[in-house]
């Protein structure tokens, strides 16, 4: 068991944080696949009913930790320039789901219905209102920069973080004779250069976004 979860049950009762703090723990040791409400009663030293008292299934608990995520994530107010604060909406929503990796492939695919989620996705939604694109470009505008952020947190917890998915591999010298340009691009796709990549698309959406808007005040 792990020594501060431990320590917090020795303190006191169970608590849904002591048990989202453990879920957070375990998921990241077992992975999604991995992951039971009985290995988590373990990790905490309780019964799992003792954990159902607090979250009546698994969903229950799922839901509880996109919440968490989800509503630590920090949008600037209307002080800050429109456009940074977009850039800094989008850079949260990266860096809260890309905390616990393991867990991201589940909160990016995730239908945020709950009210926490609603309520960050309104504030979301309203950033782009507030940037003057009108009701139909804010929302397909919202959608595509889901997606790219949807992509890329994917890439980076599930996919090239992961290394390697084919059985089947060449050797570095194969790769380098027979398929160069991907042996090139491949010193700038490891996790060294994930935050330059990001920013670098992340302001290309931001020029189109302003570039759109303007076309449309100007028509």
């Amino acid at each position: 068991m792990d020594s501060s979860i431990k320590k917090k049950r020795v303190r006191g009762r169970l608590s849904r944080e002591m048990i989202e703090d453990a879920a957070f723990q375990v998921i990241e040791r077992e992975g999604l696949a991995g992951f039971s409400m009985r290995k988590l009663a373990a990790a905490l030293g309780c019964e799992a009913m003792s954990i159902y008292h607090h979250f009546p299934s698994q969903a229950h608990l799922y839901e509880a930790l996109v919440d968490r995520q989800i509503s630590a994530i920090v949008i600037p107010d209307a002080s800050v320039p429109w456009r940074e604060r977009i850039r800094i909406g989008m850079q949260e929503y990266r860096r809260v789901a890309t905390e616990h990796p393991a867990f991201a492939p589940f909160v990016v695919v995730y239908r945020m219905n709950s009210p926490p989620c609603l309520a960050k996705l309104d504030s979301v939604i309203g950033l782009f209102e507030a940037g003057g694109f009108g009701p139909e470009l804010s929302a397909r505008l919202f959608r595509a920069a889901s997606y790219y952020l949807m992509g890329a947190i994917l890439d980076e917890t599930a996919g090239y973080a992961k290394g390697p998915s084919a059985v089947t591999t060449v050797s570095d010298e194969e790769l380098a004779r027979d398929f160069p340009s991907v042996m090139t691009a491949g010193a700038y796709f490891g996790r060294a250069g994930f935050d330059k990549t990001f920013e670098l698309g992340l302001e290309m959406l931001l020029d189109e976004m302003e570039r759109l808007r303007d076309s449309t005040n100007a028509s």
